[in-house]
């Protein structure tokens, strides 16, 4: 939580995200790198990035 909070990202966002991605099989085991904050910070900008294009 802290590891989030220190990316300005809403620990609750985080974790509701994460574990959405995990419980839903998004998340494979070689891809557990993924749910890192910064990580998935970068994710989640990029897609914001393309929604607005």
């Amino acid at each position: 939580m802290n590891s989030a909070k220190l990316q300005d990202i809403d620990p609750r966002h985080y974790l509701t995200g994460v574990l959405e991605r995990i419980v839903s099989g998004r998340t494979k085991i070689n891809q557990l790198h993924m749910p890192l904050p910064w990580n998935w910070k970068a994710e989640r900008d990029g897609s914001e990035a393309k929604l607005a294009a």
